[in-house]
């Protein structure tokens, strides 16, 4: 086809971000008919990139169109369909598409706090670069920090950590300068550097996205540590469930070495390092650093006893620095731009930011990064949007199956390592999972503990025969048949657990069970005592029933039914036969006419289902 000549009104940068989240949503499509479309105008005024995950997975796919005067378009949920509309109207008129901006200057001011109260540092380049260009890379400052430490001294480098305040950001927040010291001043002929890509936790995705929007990041991260710790040799472990990340960091891998940033005689000086990717198969237990090392070494995940810790004797008994993602994204910053512009955030134990993964009953999901002593109010409500139901926001849980549930009353709590754990809650990695008043405690105390049941490694009894028990128990309660001896049993076990087991899996496992009783032991009582689920959630203690003046007999529900437990003619009321009904909602969901209603209470709660003991 002949190339259409047209003079765009501005320079224009098209962007269009590339990670799995996006790419679900339909962004490659996007993108091609972009491709497709400006191969067709001869004008070189409007240029096309591809890039990573801006964090705005609540309405991807984004496109953005940014201007050489520095305004910025964002455009939400843009299917191949909006692009000749995009191209038409704003790049060759001038002429922002108003339904389908999300952001501009002057429109929808609602998205400032989104915006505003967000510092962007370990997520920097993501959704702002080409994930798979090192130049890309470099022009946004990439290795200027590598360049930096190669000029000074090791010593330099960790002083700098040490000045920052930077803390590990995978969940128990130890010291990163204390963490490469110990294993700089042990003995050993060979140092390694891990990087802990095993992301684990339901909901988390935020390794994922740094990984696949920006791995120069974490590559010059490990080369930082390596010349920190004196390492020749690191490994990335990132499960294979990541495809994407891993095809991008084996791509800027092959790209550091071919400009000297990977490999032998480092930018021209003595300074070796190689990285090496190994895939995990999946099992959560990995993401426990001794586990991972473990898998790393061909041996099944399992946790070893410390002491000695990795940092004396680490990965084939060599000493190890085992960081994660996110805290290696953060160290070129810190080197490149002084430890000042790192500490000036946060609070005075809790220095920097720290991203999250927004997930559940809020508006805005996806990832965020905000500053470290931000209230959970903020989070959830100024950047987060609010509860996306319209009802009452009922309590967050934090760090994933290790965390905690916070309750609403205390949404005024700092997100910092300290102010979380007083409360009985950890930092975790980030993953955030927002609850509304419909969400039932007991259910999600027994969805994380069984989770952290099925992904015990076995290999100690408190943990492997201790969350078994407590899960027994949850189960009777949430079936109506727990006593209230059963709530002092499970908190007893739940300390024992703690107490008892070896690494971090089994000592934060019964964390959900601790803190939902602790702060919604009515909920508890009213499953025990009253064998009703206030939230209507747990299938042993209710009952789907269908109103009859309200049912105009159409037969969604009855099609809609797996276990064919409706029954009615066309045109008459219907009926649910409780004995029959799985209580899966579909029925409910399908229901045009509100005929269908949840009733608290089953007809006979001992008989409802079978009780694991």
């Amino acid at each position: 086809m002949k190339a259409v000549v047209v003079v765009a009104l501005n320079n224009y940068q098209v962007k269009i971000g590339l990670a799995s989240c996006s790419i679900a949503a339909g962004a490659q499509q996007t993108y091609n008919e972009f491709a497709k479309k400006l191969a067709d105008i001869d004008n070189t005024e409007i240029t096309l990139q591809p890039t990573g995950c801006l964090g705005m997975c609540f309405c991807e796919p984004i496109v953005e169109v940014n201007t050489s005067t520095g305004q910025r378009y964002l455009y939400g949920n843009v299917s191949a369909d909006d692009v000749d509309k995009i191209i038409n109207e704003h790049l060759l008129q001038d002429q922002p598409v108003a339904d389908l901006l999300i952001y501009a200057p002057n429109v929808h001011p609602e998205m400032n706090n989104y915006f505003d109260k967000q510092v962007r540092i370990a997520l920097k380049n993501c959704g702002v670069i080409n994930p798979e260009d090192i130049d890309s890379y470099i022009q946004a400052g990439g290795y200027r920090g590598l360049k930096k430490a190669v000029k000074s001294s090791p010593e330099k480098v960790i002083e700098e950590l040490k000045e920052a305040g930077l803390r590990g950001r995978g969940g128990a927040g130890f010291p990163t300068h204390l963490k490469w010291s110990l294993t700089r001043q042990a003995e050993g002929e060979l140092k390694y550097i891990v990087c802990n890509a095993d992301e684990g936790d339901p909901g988390a995705f935020m390794d994922r996205s740094i990984l696949e929007s920006d791995p120069h990041s974490v590559i010059e991260g490990m080369l930082l540590a390596a010349y920190a710790i004196g390492a020749k040799q690191g490994y990335i472990y990132c499960r294979a469930e990541y495809p994407l990340a891993i095809k991008r960091l084996k791509m800027a891998i092959s790209q550091a070495k071919s400009r000297q940033l990977l490999g032998e005689a480092i930018l021209g000086s003595d300074f070796n390092f190689n990285i090496a990717i190994r895939e995990g198969a999946g099992a959560f237990v990995c993401g426990e650093e001794t586990a991972l090392l473990m898998s790393i070494e061909g041996k099944r995940g399992m946790p070893r006893f410390r002491p000695p810790y990795p940092a004396e004797k680490g990965l084939f008994n060599f000493p190890t620095s085992i960081n994660n993602v996110e805290t290696l994204a953060n160290v070129p910053r810190i080197i490149s731009d002084g430890a000042a512009s790192f500490n000036k955030y946060g609070t005075e134990k809790s220095r920097g930011t720290k991203v999250f993964a927004l997930a559940g009953k809020i508006k805005r999901g996806g990832l965020v990064e905000i500053p470290m002593g931000m209230t959970i109010d903020e989070l959830i409500f100024d950047i987060g949007g609010g509860i996306s139901t319209g009802k009452a926001f009922k309590a967050i849980q934090t760090g994933g199956p290790s965390g905690g549930c916070i309750p609403a009353e205390l949404k005024d709590t700092p997100v910092d390592y300290e102010s979380l754990n007083k409360i009985g809650a950890i930092m975790g990695s980030g993953g955030l999972l927002v609850m509304d008043e419909d969400t039932c405690m007991v259910d999600v105390a027994q969805y994380f503990l069984s989770f952290a049941r099925s992904e015990s490694c076995g290999k100690c009894s408190f943990c492997r025969i201790g969350t078994e028990k407590m899960l027994g128990i949850l189960t009777r309660i949430s079936h109506g048949q727990g006593t209230l001896a059963d709530l002092t049993k499970i908190q007893e076990l739940g300390e024992m657990i703690k107490a008892g087991s070896m690494c971090g899996l089994g000592q934060t496992a019964p964390n959900p069970v601790l803190t939902t009783i602790k702060y919604f032991y009515d909920e508890y009582l009213s499953h025990i005592k009253d064998k009703i689920c206030p939230a209507k959630k747990c299938k042993a203690l209710i009952t789907y029933t269908i109103v009859a003046d309200q049912c105009k007999g159409c037969g969604l529900c009855k099609a809609s039914c797996p276990a064919n437990a409706i029954s009615g003619e066309r045109r008459q009321a219907h009926e649910i036969d409780s004995e029959v009904c799985v209580r899966c909602g579909l029925c409910l969901s399908s229901c045009k006419f509100n005929a269908i209603t949840i009733v608290s209470k089953p007809k006979d709660t001992d008989s409802s289902m079978e009780v694991a003991q």
